[in-house]
């Protein structure tokens, strides 16, 4: 089985008033994103998918990068992009996690990543609280996916939670919208 993990990187941002995108912006030294890459990498996936979109992101070369032209239009058409990248694979499932979520650990990846095969749709949870990302979606799916707006997955979750499987997760789902989120992490 091949095994996809796809690095949804491609929103605006429009909620971090920092001086550049908030995936640019400075924490532990590097910037956000590349907390997230590095953990993703790690975890033994087959291929590295990082959908694109408003910032300019240097990827290491043995990431694959797909460029979502519509970044503008909502997570849907990255999701949209990260499934069709898996399909040219010839994948069965995809992992998806988000850039702008540093504290994902490897672990994490792994263990959504390599859940039984039995479950069709695979969230993580961190203290018993759903993350969901990163969330593995089987290609049976795929096809139920929104095609447009702001929400991936999530939809899923509440319309077939038969489908749904939750592991428990090492690290922590939190994201980094606003420069607030940024400083309280860089307090820490």
């Amino acid at each position: 089985m091949t095994r996809i993990a796809a690095l949804l990187a491609a929103g605006g941002g429009s909620r971090f008033l920092g001086a550049q995108h908030k995936l640019l912006a400075p924490l532990g030294g590097r910037p956000v994103w590349t907390w997230a890459m590095d953990h993703v990498r790690a975890a033994g996936f087959d291929h590295v998918v990082v959908v694109t979109g408003a910032a300019d992101l240097d990827l290491p070369d043995e990431v694959v990068r797909h460029h979502n032209p519509h970044w503008a239009d909502g997570q849907a058409g990255s999701v949209q992009v990260a499934v069709a990248a898996a399909r040219e694979f010839g994948a069965t499932q995809v992992t998806i996690g988000l850039a702008d979520q540093p504290f994902v650990t490897t672990e994490a990846w792994r263990t959504i990543g390599w859940a039984p095969d039995d479950c069709r749709i695979v969230v993580a949870t961190y203290d018993g609280v759903p993350g969901p990302h990163p969330i593995r979606l089987s290609a049976e799916v795929w096809p139920l996916l929104p095609t447009d707006g702001d929400e991936g997955g999530r939809s899923l979750l509440h319309v077939h939670p038969e489908w749904v499987c939750r592991l428990p997760c090492l690290g922590s789902g939190a994201d980094i919208d606003t420069t607030e989120d940024l400083d309280q992490w860089k307090s820490c």
